[in-house]
């Protein structure tokens, strides 16, 4: 018998994250007895039913997909018991009830994009660089009744660049990831594993989800803090602002920007300056140079593109 096939992996997952990981066990060659992935939700303008990222591969390899949309109902733990899986990996999925993560023998581990105990939660990789963070990392910890509180197995750490956003930090420890993964995998396999208790102190820094609110910017917030904002976010959910002037009032994604240190001018902070090619806005220690933004039913734009049809007076403000 292969040594790998003494294993029998249930992987979960959903999005293009988890899909990584989930590759990089299938290319080791590693006994993936059953992918669980959240079921097709309609999407898109003609709300046509869509496959997770998770549940496209998983199909592309021959993988057995469940999707149960109650992770207690008697049919799918029954099912998963058939499995007769010793090991469950998780990776951007959901919560799971004692009865899911307790079942294998070897247990059941998460992986995390955050050096935990800092950022539980469902957002660490946003939270990170919107808190100004220079260092994150991923965690491989075995899952117990809380949220992300399990002990660790192991850890990775990587530096978060001065312009770095979420999309590109998201990549990097989805790569530092996987690898992890099959660190911890490797140990689990030759009984080696030695875990360490998280902290539990009160001042850990939480990443909790994101909401449509905690998108909007707030232009009276120190200059640092708008771009790592306004970084932090893109290119998914966006950071956004409502742009006024004596007749309009616009709902304004922004995607890029950069910022333009300048601690002498007298500006209220929200005020507007458009040129020809470039739309500032003036903050406490200088501007924010707005790069990419989307109008309402446009796509996202480079905003040097947007400008010769956004007609705005001369006292444009956001708000």
């Amino acid at each position: 018998m292969n040594k790998k096939e003494k294993l029998r992996i249930v992987f979960m997952g959903t999005p293009d994250f988890a899909v990584a990981t989930l590759a990089t066990l299938v290319s080791h060659d590693y006994n993936i007895v059953g992918v669980i992935t959240a079921p097709d939700r309609p999407a898109g303008r003609g709300r046509k039913l869509q496959q997770s990222a998770v549940k496209q591969y998983a199909i592309s390899q021959n993988l057995n997909v469940l999707q149960p949309t109650n992770l207690k109902s008697e049919d799918f733990i029954n099912e998963l018991k058939s499995l007769k899986a010793n090991l469950q990996i998780v990776v951007a999925f959901r919560m799971l009830p004692k009865v899911v993560w307790s079942m294998p023998k070897f247990g059941t581990f998460n992986l995390h994009a955050s050096l935990l105990p800092q950022y539980r939660g469902a957002a660490p990789i946003n939270w990170a660089i919107m808190n100004g963070e220079t260092e994150t990392g991923v965690t491989t910890f075995f899952i117990d009744d809380k949220i992300d509180t399990g002990e660790i197995i192991l850890q990775a750490k990587t530096t978060i660049q001065a312009d770095e956003n979420a999309g590109a930090l998201h990549d990097k420890l989805m790569n530092l990831g996987r690898a992890l993964v099959l660190q911890t995998v490797g140990l689990i396999e030759s009984n080696e594993v030695k875990t360490t208790k998280q902290d539990m102190a009160a001042s850990l820094k939480s990443a909790y989800k994101i909401h449509k609110e905690t998108c909007e910017i707030n232009w009276e917030a120190p200059i640092d803090q708008i771009y790592n904002h306004i970084r932090g976010l893109s290119p998914y959910p966006a950071s956004w602002t409502t742009l006024n002037d004596d007749e309009n009032e616009i709902f304004l994604k922004i995607y890029n920007a950069k910022k333009e240190l300048d601690a002498t001018h007298q500006l209220q902070p929200g005020t507007v300056i458009k040129s020809k090619n470039e739309l500032k806005i003036a903050v406490t220690g200088g501007f924010i140079n707005l790069l990419e933004i989307q109008l309402p039913g446009k796509r996202k734009m480079k905003t040097k593109d947007v400008l010769n049809g956004l007609k705005m007076s001369k006292t444009a403000y956001v708000s």
